[in-house]
């Protein structure tokens, strides 16, 4: 065990781990257009990449989980507590690790989370500790297998300490039997949804927002609590509620250089004192 001092741990290169959520349509994907395709490794998981098609980038296509874990054995690295029968070992790393060149990959775009976690849960369907000895389908372990390798794809994701990664995901409305709505990931499975927000550094709601001019405008809602009770969350501090939604500028706010603002999260106030039109004015929407 190392102790990295103050300077070095300050020196280090450090990437943002984000969860973009949108609708169907907002335009998520397009996202890829606003950073450094040069360096931007581009996961097609959704095949749902006709808005950029045009877009000269590096691309990874992903079918099966099998190939998704690959990926994140490249990304993240060997580790050297794993077993080498496991996944994510130095045995899986050096089986695939010279697959994928990420030499000048500075940020990995990974679309979607939702489209990964169907081969996730299509993976554990067919794992024989979801068979019973009867030779039935166990549902209940087939969600447990699924809960457990989603959340080891996405910690050996987030070892990719010097990256960002950008998870992109559709966001649902749902409404219990009590008439109850809130808004939240689509994704197979409960556990790993719960968990995420523990995982990432950034959760960022993309929507179309009406400042009050009847003309609903694209921007991205990075805190909570906020007006649309959409999921959101800001662990560096520096983001304001309503930012722009182009990911390059995010990430320059997020992890460029510059002093530190407080974090303080002021809550929305009444209408009289904070309107949304005012956000508007702020931002330059």
């Amino acid at each position: 065990m190392k102790i990295i001092s103050a300077d070095e741990r300050l020196a280090e290169q450090r990437g943002a781990k984000i969860l973009i959520v949108g609708p169907t349509g907002v335009g998520k994907t397009t996202l890829l257009r606003t950073l450094n395709t040069s360096s931007t490794l581009f996961v097609d998981i959704e095949a749902g990449d006709l808005a950029v098609q045009d877009l000269k980038v590096r691309t990874v296509r992903i079918n099966d989980w099998s190939a998704a874990r690959d990926l994140a054995c490249c990304v993240g690295g060997p580790s050297t507590s794993f077993p080498a029968s496991e996944w994510y070992s130095k045995a899986h790393f050096d089986g695939c690790g010279r697959e994928v060149d990420l030499n000048g990959v500075d940020t990995i775009f990974i679309d979607s989370i939702t489209a990964a976690s169907r081969l996730s849960f299509h993976a554990a369907e067919q794992s024989p500790d979801a068979i019973t000895t009867r030779g039935a389908k166990d549902l209940r372990a087939v969600y447990g297998i699924h809960a457990r390798q989603m959340l080891g794809w996405l910690y050996q994701l987030q070892r990719a300490r010097a990256r960002n990664i950008v998870f992109v995901g559709i966001l649902e409305k749902t409404t219990d039997d009590f008439g109850r709505s809130e808004f939240g990931l689509q994704m197979e499975g409960t556990k790993a949804g719960r968990e995420l927000p523990g995982i990432v550094d950034e959760i960022i709601t993309m929507h179309w927002i009406d400042f009050g001019d009847g003309k609903p405008v694209r921007a991205f809602v990075c805190t909570q609590p906020n007006t649309w009770s959409y999921p959101a969350k800001d662990r560096s501090g520096r983001l304001e509620q309503i930012e722009e939604p182009h990911l390059g500028k995010l990430l320059e706010k997020l992890i460029g250089p510059g002093a530190r603002k407080p974090f303080a999260v002021a809550p929305l106030s009444t209408p009289e004192q904070t309107t949304l039109k005012q956000q508007e004015a702020s931002h330059g929407f």
